[in-house]
């Protein structure tokens, strides 16, 4: 018999207290409503995926997709795809994302451009300083250098 076949018959005779023990040895316990590292990290990747896809679409203010879109209407979009919902506005989105570091930025954790307190700007970080985005009106979504210090990054779990 595997460990793995072993987990449920020895959970099942020591009781739920040895959940403790049982991940102290190597063993996992799944929490529900918590997303794990790989998951959110497929999450963000997926999310990435379906932003790049829509390279070239039109920048319209207020556009959700699939056609054209403006920044929040991006994220909103390429996350919803991936399986989470986001709110509507780029300000919304930041106060619902787990904020990070610039150091602990990943491919697909979001990134907002602030002036002050004021979040005006989204996109989705690529990675090596880069990130999906619809600018601005008169653009379309494309793959930028991220131009200012003045970012913050949120991750969607």
């Amino acid at each position: 018999m595997t460990a793995l076949n072993r987990v449920p018959s020895l959970m099942a005779r020591a009781g739920t207290a040895s959940a403790l023990t049982l991940a102290a040895v190597g063993g996992s316990i799944a929490v529900p409503g918590l997303a794990t590292d790989a998951s959110a990290a497929s999450l963000a990747t997926k999310a990435l995926q379906v932003a790049a896809s829509k390279k070239g679409s039109p920048y319209q203010y207020g556009a959700t997709g699939p056609r054209r879109f403006d920044c929040s209407g991006l994220t909103l979009y390429s996350f919803k795809k991936a399986g989470k919902t986001l709110p509507r506005t780029a300000a919304q989105q930041y106060n619902k994302t787990h904020h990070i570091s610039a150091g602990s930025r990943r491919a697909g954790d979001l990134v907002f451009f602030h002036s002050g307190s004021s979040v005006y700007h989204v996109g989705i970080y690529a990675g090596h300083g880069k990130l999906w985005h619809a600018p601005k009106s008169g653009d379309v979504v494309r793959l930028q250098k991220i131009w200012t210090n003045s970012v913050w990054y949120g991750r969607v779990s």
